[in-house]
């Protein structure tokens, strides 16, 4: 981590602090998160960590910029960053050393969320260079989950998740392109926004798949989440693929949400079928209609995004680098980004000629369903499983996840109770720009708070 004083905390208020009361508030709460973060000696979560004294000064000037009349919804709220999206005065190191810079300004979602009153707690640690969905592939330790260590948190955005989970920050940042921002959030009861693609601008994200790249939210609480996501909104110049949020039908619920039938679902965990169930029974119960979805185009446009040629946009993000630093770089993202360098051009073409058909029949589902209720991943593996077949339940994680993005979707994780004592969550699948509507589907189902 980038500084010693994690676990010191503020011996009272900060210099130059605005006003007393906000100082005081300040630093009563960032020595309690402090207090957290040194009880729970979980060193793997960081990989940068700002002096306590700092962000109490940044708190509370925020907190008395906002007695004084200023609108900061955010103020009073800490985050942390995954360690791919910029920070200005903490390392970029994508989860590799080698690779690491210092970004001369805030990525733009990091900015924007400043400019509402958030403060920085640090930059978390990730899956390396965002290439998995488990959490253990970085030099900075496998990110244990934050109720059982044995097992993994969940990634790529796995320092994030646990950061929320263990009560540090408020809410966390994560990035999510075959699910990296949802697994983590499910795994740990937590609401996981993924916007539509575009609508979150990626100026200064290192990029996983530019195309397919999308800033995220986590939080314990629905509302600050999607508050978040929609501070971080809107076209930044930096972002050519940044676009405004046009909703393509009316606001408002018909009241019904889609299904996978019992025989599409796959192996799911122990337990995990019968929890799925519950939920969709639960959309019932709250008087939602509930209609079986044929899903196998969703899962067919799901096994494209590794096992297609769409994973030879992660080459062109950083394989020059990983070619020439094999040594700095985890074995198996090492593998996975030098393969996509060898897929011929052709096969892009082929690829995307297959998923515009998948796109179209999702689409069509979208016309009749509010959202699709899904299972977030399929098992909740130990770090030991992973160890062993660190490929094979990575792409079982991604079964449910894969295709979002892909296809031009909206998704919300959101937590659906828990089953052998731990977490279990679905998510909500929408059409493009139905970020909102999902929101009122959790809510109106019981999924969130009101």
């Amino acid at each position: 981590m980038t500084t010693t004083a994690a676990t010191s905390a503020p011996a009272g208020a900060p210099a130059g602090a605005p006003a007393t009361a906000a100082a005081r508030e300040a630093a009563e709460l960032v020595a309690e998160r402090y207090r957290l973060v040194e009880e729970a000696d979980r060193p793997e979560v960081w990989i940068g960590l700002r002096p306590p004294q700092d962000v109490a000064g940044d708190v509370a000037r925020a907190l008395a910029a906002r007695a004084a009349g200023e609108h900061l919804p955010l103020a009073g709220t800490l985050f942390a960053v995954k360690n791919n999206i910029d920070v200005a005065g903490l390392p970029t190191t994508a989860a590799c050393p080698a690779f690491g810079y210092e970004p001369a300004q805030d990525a733009a979602v990091v900015r924007r969320l400043k400019q509402a009153g958030a403060v920085v707690m640090g930059s978390t640690n990730l899956d390396q260079f965002a290439t998995g969905l488990v959490g253990t592939r970085s030099p900075y330790g496998a990110v244990r989950h934050a109720e059982d260590p044995a097992r993994i948190s969940g990634g790529s955005s796995s320092g994030s998740g646990v950061a929320v989970a263990l009560g540090f920050v408020d809410f966390a940042l994560g990035t999510d392109t075959a699910g990296s921002g949802r697994v983590p959030a499910a795994l740990h009861g937590l609401y996981g926004v993924k916007p539509t693609k575009g609508v979150v601008p990626s100026t200064g994200v290192v990029p996983a798949c530019r195309t397919q790249d999308v800033v995220t939210t986590m939080s314990r609480d629905l509302g600050l989440a999607r508050l978040a996501a929609s501070v971080m909104a809107g076209i930044d110049d930096g972002d050519a693929r940044s676009r405004a949020s046009a909703p393509l039908r009316p606001a408002g619920l018909d009241r019904v949400v889609g299904y996978a039938p019992a025989e599409q679902l796959g192996e799911l965990a122990p337990g995990w079928a019968e929890a799925y169930a519950g939920a969709v029974r639960q959309f019932e119960q709250r008087g939602f209609r509930a209609v079986p979805v044929d899903v196998e185009p969703f899962l067919a446009a799901a096994s494209l995004l590794y096992d297609g040629a769409f994973v030879a946009e992660r080459y062109t993000a950083v394989g020059a680098f990983v070619d020439a630093h094999r040594d700095a770089v985890d074995p198996t993202v090492g593998r996975i980004i030098a393969a996509a360098g060898q897929i011929p051009a052709h096969r892009v073409f082929a690829d995307q000629e297959f998923l515009d058909g998948c796109t179209r029949r999702a689409r069509s589902v979208f016309a009749t369903v509010d959202a699709l209720v899904l299972p977030t991943t399929t098992f909740h593996p130990t770090l030991a499983e992973v160890e062993a077949d660190p490929v094979g339940a990575n792409s079982r994680m991604g079964r449910f996840t894969n295709f979002v993005n892909l296809l031009d979707l909206s998704a919300l994780a959101v937590p659906a109770g828990r089953v052998d004592g731990l977490p279990f969550g679905v998510q909500l699948v929408g059409g493009t720009f139905e970020d909102d509507r999902l929101v009122d589907v959790a809510r109106e189902g019981g999924f969130g708070d009101c």
